[in-house]
């Protein structure tokens, strides 16, 4: 999947985090890369748009040859824009996501990490999700994921001019205002046992592994698109 290599710098006065990250299954173990995402974002309650910027980094002690990242965005949250990286077809990523974009990384030294400037649009009426899978060139290799994993607030502020989501953190929809009728649902919502079943997150969240109950589901990036694998069953995204 031929992804634009250019990369965008920028600066975040937000501190980062791996939360729900975790090396692939086949990662050397001397190869120490991995991503961030702001603790917080804030969402316009006009607009619904937000700005942020995602890391990745190389923690080793060899330079990491050419990877790819790719920037995933799920439920409410939707990935308008990675600059420097090339949108991926819809094909060509898994049918839970809503948007993507793939940015080619030609290498990087020991210490050095790469910024890209992220836009999205986040419906806070849903919950959002959102995906960063890193890969080999443009193999099937995953060498980290951080993600699926939500950004959110338990306490909304639908006055104000922007809510502000913390990472890691499902979001409660805001109530209608007063002297609106609440919708009536039609669905599930995602917290409800009869809901569609969700995508398992990697890494450690309030304690536990979902990756390693759910059979180590990962996210890959190839030359033929974006499809799920986990323990020898794959769901290949057709063209």
């Amino acid at each position: 999947m031929p992804f634009g290599a250019g990369a965008a710098f920028a600066a975040d006065p937000t501190p980062g985090s791996s939360q729900g990250g975790t090396p692939g299954p086949s990662a050397p173990a001397d190869l120490k890369i991995s991503t961030e995402l702001p603790s917080t974002i804030k969402v316009d309650n006009t607009t619904h748009r937000t700005t942020f910027t995602a890391t990745v980094a190389n923690h080793g002690s060899k330079a990491t040859g050419p990877v790819t990242l790719t920037v995933l965005g799920l439920d409410g949250m939707k990935i308008t824009g990675v600059r420097g990286c090339t949108p991926v077809a819809s094909a060509k990523r898994p049918p839970i996501t809503n948007s993507g974009y793939g940015c080619a990384i030609s290498d990087l030294a020991p210490g050095q990490s790469k910024s890209y400037t992220v836009s999205a649009t986040y419906d806070l009426s849903k919950t959002g999700k959102i995906c960063l899978p890193v890969t080999e060139g443009n193999s099937d290799k995953v060498l980290w994921q951080q993600g699926p994993v939500p950004f959110g607030t338990t306490k909304p502020t639908p006055n104000a001019p922007d809510t502000p989501l913390l990472l890691g953190t499902d979001n409660v929809p805001a109530a209608p205002p007063s002297g609106t009728a609440s919708p009536t649902p039609t669905s599930p919502t995602p917290s409800s046992p009869s809901a569609p079943p969700q995508l398992p997150k990697t890494g450690v969240n309030d304690g536990v592994l979902p990756l390693a109950a759910a059979g180590a589901l990962f996210l890959i990036a190839g030359g033929t698109g974006l499809w799920w694998t986990t323990r020898g069953r794959r769901w290949t995204a057709r063209h």
